[in-house]
């Protein structure tokens, strides 16, 4: 999964990179190549799940993170962003054949790197991209009631749009808005309560709405 990652993400970005090089040479020091954001991110999931033999629905909490973003620009229009930052949820299972059961809490690190335009219209910059992410599930507890509990990794796309205000030369403030389809296979081993090993599908399909400040290079 990694290596077919990790080629997906060399092919998405190469024609930019072979788009950029031609354009470099006639517009060398007509345009910043290099620009760094840190957010304040509120992650709010869109989730739902199909939960094996006791059914129910997935109920995921919001949160509110630290967001960094390094953006390399191509052309004027043209970038790629890096988004980096990592989310705490708390999981329930809720509406269940048993009732609501706590399955504690599990962090997300979804590094995404999206494809961008930017329309260059005075100090108002907005731009809209699209993109990857690859999510890893990490530090999984299983709460009171699950023996254990495992998130599968996996690939989704991303869609992006926010608006950069230029304050200074160098410094801008950001709002941005992304979409991420995220999808996960759980495995939730409840032995102990219920007797079995109980498997689901989530869709977490997250909200990321974020502001912050900006430093042009």
């Amino acid at each position: 999964m990694k290596k077919a990652v990790f080629g997906f993400f060399i092919l998405f970005v190469l024609p930019f990179t072979m788009f950029g090089q031609e354009t470099e040479s006639k517009n060398t020091n007509e345009f910043s190549k290099w620009q760094f954001r840190l957010r304040g991110v509120v992650v709010a999931p869109d989730e739902s799940a199909s939960i094996e033999a006791i059914g129910g629905d997935a109920d995921i909490s919001t949160s509110v993170i630290p967001e960094i973003d390094i953006t390399y620009f191509f052309t004027k229009n043209i970038a790629a962003e890096l988004i980096l930052g990592t989310t705490k949820h708390n999981v329930k299972a809720v509406n269940t054949a048993v009732g609501d059961i706590d399955l504690g809490s599990v962090w997300l690190l979804p590094p995404t790197l999206t494809a961008q335009y930017h329309f260059n219209e005075g100090d108002f910059k907005p731009y809209v991209g699209a993109g990857i992410n690859y999510t890893i599930f990490y530090g999984a507890k299983e709460g009171p009631v699950a023996d254990d509990i495992n998130y599968d990794n996996s690939v989704g796309f991303a869609l992006q749009a926010g608006l950069d205000y230029n304050f200074s030369k160098n410094w801008f403030v950001n709002i941005d808005i992304k979409k991420l389809f995220l999808n996960t296979d759980a495995t939730i081993n409840a032995t102990s309560a219920l007797g079995a090993t109980v498997g689901a599908a989530v869709d977490i399909n997250p909200w990321l709405i974020g502001a912050g400040v900006g430093y042009r290079l």
